[in-house]
């Protein structure tokens, strides 16, 4: 028994205190090889590497179970980790969710009720998720809507959360599907998709867009800073004029200049990882007033 550590000699050599070996010890992770006469515990050679195993262990955060195997060879530390690992990243997700939310609420200062739903949009699983998804593209498409131009933009508006999104995805998708079940920016998207499809002819290839043919005129006059009323401007007023009947076209951009759509587009951005989209509002702005201005001058 002389070649024996007392417990003491083992808590100096391996830097831990008497109490955690003791404890490590009654838990059968580091069991004494002897005892002596009086019923001191002694360690042989193996305890110090063994005890530095069940260090690494428990710091990493693996449980007693976990380590009681890998010291019993059930499993190895590798497989162990990989188990741990996995458990992690569910807790890791979990609480990425919690802590969006908070940050939301936070931010807004939510009452109970909002702090509530902001969690429910939170944890919606997959399927949940997905159930809203195709909810909000039926609202905004369905309904004899689903012409084959609408497959490309119901890809861009379908949001895909990645399942290790982090905080300021799920921020996003949390915010996003706020949107997606608001019944007024449904209506919205469902009356921009409805005015798009009746600028079609039935039949034949698609007349030009007058909202993007305003965007590609107006887009440079924006890039160099000209006010609609500037002298320089006057090309660009009349080359949106040109994009439709005057008042037809000045309906249809005021009912399209809502602060929703960009935001919408800028989270689905966020979410999908996309690159920032170009916001519509600052070109609808420049139009409109182009189109009322012109519209005063006339009377």
């Amino acid at each position: 028994m002389d070649s024996l550590l007392p417990i003491g000699e083992l808590a100096r050599r391996t830097g831990l205190s008497v109490k955690t070996i003791r404890a490590w010890s009654d838990a059968g992770l580091v069991p004494p090889d002897a005892r002596t006469p009086a019923g001191y515990r002694r360690y042989g050679a193996e305890a110090a590497a063994r005890l530095e195993l069940v260090g690494t262990l428990r710091e990493l955060g693996l449980d007693r179970a976990a380590i009681r195997a890998v010291l019993a060879r059930e499993s190895s530390p590798a497989e162990a980790a990989a188990v741990h690992a996995e458990a992690l990243e569910v807790e890791i997700r979990a609480l990425r969710r919690r802590q969006a939310v908070l940050t939301i609420a936070a931010r807004r200062g939510s009452d109970a009720a909002e702090l509530a739903l902001l969690h429910r949009l939170a944890v919606l699983s997959v399927e949940e998720q997905g159930h809203l998804v195709r909810d909000f593209v039926d609202a905004v498409f369905g309904y004899g809507l689903r012409a084959p131009w609408t497959a490309g933009v119901v890809r861009s508006l379908t949001p895909e959360l990645p399942a290790d999104a982090d905080r300021e995805r799920i921020e996003a998708w949390i915010e996003w599907a706020e949107l997606a079940r608001d019944p007024e920016f449904r209506a919205l998207l469902r009356s921009m998709a409805e005015e798009y499809e009746t600028g079609r002819t039935a039949g034949g290839p698609p007349r030009p867009d007058p909202v993007a043919r305003v965007r590609t005129v107006v887009a440079p006059a924006l890039a160099a800073g000209l006010a609609p009323g500037d002298p320089g401007a006057a090309p660009v007023v009349a080359a949106v004029l040109a994009c439709g009947e005057a008042g037809t076209l000045l309906a249809r951009l005021e009912g399209m200049n809502d602060p929703r759509r960009d935001r919408h587009q800028e989270l689905l951005a966020r979410i999908n990882g996309w690159p920032p989209p170009e916001p519509l509002a600052p070109v609808l702005a420049w139009a409109i007033e182009a189109l009322r201005q012109s519209a005063s001058v006339r009377k």
